[in-house]
């Protein structure tokens, strides 16, 4: 076994957009698994939006990483070494010490996942937290109905493109998806099987979301805030329901943005706004897994994922997922 084990480490709290210099790379000696632990070996690590708010030291719901120390994250990998009979060396785990190649931590942090069933780093997206976002955002929090209108803004990222699948799946009326490029919005309507897509870049949302559900929405699934909630707004039939899930257009912002402007629409809809995380749904999880699976194992529901090789490029790989490079679940194959 390799007694050289690298870490990615907050090395400054960035202002605006992160920047390499944000992170620094460290080579560090294979830690040992003490009573209770177990040593792991990273596969893949998931790099999310909602990091960008830990590397800030903001107040939020969630600590901020702190400055000199190993960020953390998602990641499925191999034991190497266990001091518990629950776990054992050769088991495939998933837990929350990413951004390194090895990982220490007490043995009742790691949840075991079969690695025969499906390829691992399915566990970090479509089978993982990005799946239980999706299912428990669209069925739970917008309440989800046969026969509603849904838009879904960042559409063919990790979480979207799961929420617009779906709605389809259970029978929505019309699923409508925006995307940040004409690749992207084709791969929505063509693979996906969204009805209508538009990329936000070509003209203002709100004309866009217009066109491509005239008939208005019933159900918004928001990954993007600041101009696309005001489009939703505008366009939402009464009683329509909000899930806000992430507002990626303000996360690198450095003054408060604009609320939007038609916010009085809200009383005159009667609409339901209810942000949601993830952590609060697991009570769904063997639900959720149950249903899905199936569907991920059949083919039903596709997924894709934007995989990046090296761990030393998780850093890169962090700042395209902000710049909407991914298709899909962004992951760092170690």
């Amino acid at each position: 076994m390799s007694t050289t084990a690298t870490e990615i480490r907050l090395a400054s709290r960035p202002t605006g957009r992160p920047t390499p210099d944000n992170f620094s790379i460290v080579d560090t000696e294979v830690p040992d698994a003490g009573p209770g632990e177990v040593l792991v070996r990273n596969q893949f690590i998931s790099v999310d939006p909602y990091m960008r708010g830990r590397m800030s030291a903001a107040k939020s719901y969630v600590a901020p990483f702190e400055v000199g120390k190993v960020m953390q994250g998602g990641a499925v990998g191999e034991v190497l070494e266990s001091t518990v009979d629950s776990v054992r060396p050769g088991d495939t785990v998933v837990h929350q010490y990413g951004w390194r190649s090895h990982a220490v931590l007490a043995a009742d942090k790691v949840s075991k996942v079969d690695p025969g069933v499906v390829p691992v780093s399915t566990y970090l997206g479509v089978l993982g937290m990005t799946g239980l976002t999706a299912y428990a955002g669209l069925l739970d929090v917008a309440k989800f109905q046969a026969g509603d209108v849904v838009f879904v803004s960042g559409a063919a990222g990790a979480v979207g493109s799961m929420v617009g699948q779906l709605a389809k799946l259970k029978g929505a009326s019309r699923v409508v998806g925006s995307a940040g490029s004409t690749e992207k919005v084709k791969h929505l309507t063509d693979d996906l099987g969204f009805d209508a897509a538009f990329n936000y870049k070509d003209g203002p949302v709100a004309e866009q979301l217009e066109a491509a559900a005239p008939d208005g929405i019933d159900v918004y699934f928001d990954n993007v805030g600041g101009e696309h909630l005001e489009a939703a707004i505008a366009q939402a039939n009464l009683h329509a329901r909000f899930a806000i899930c992430g507002m990626i257009s303000i996360y690198n912002a450095t003054e408060p943005p604009a609320a939007p402007r038609n916010m009085m629409q809200i009383v005159g809809k009667r609409l339901t706004i209810r942000g949601f995380l993830v952590g609060d749904h697991y009570d769904l999880h063997g639900q959720f897994v149950s249903e899905v699976a199936p569907l991920v194992r059949d083919g039903k529901l596709r997924y894709e994922e934007t995989v990046v090789e090296g761990l030393r490029n998780a850093p890169q790989a962090f700042l395209d997922l902000l710049d909407g490079a991914n298709t899909g679940k962004m992951l760092v194959k170690l």
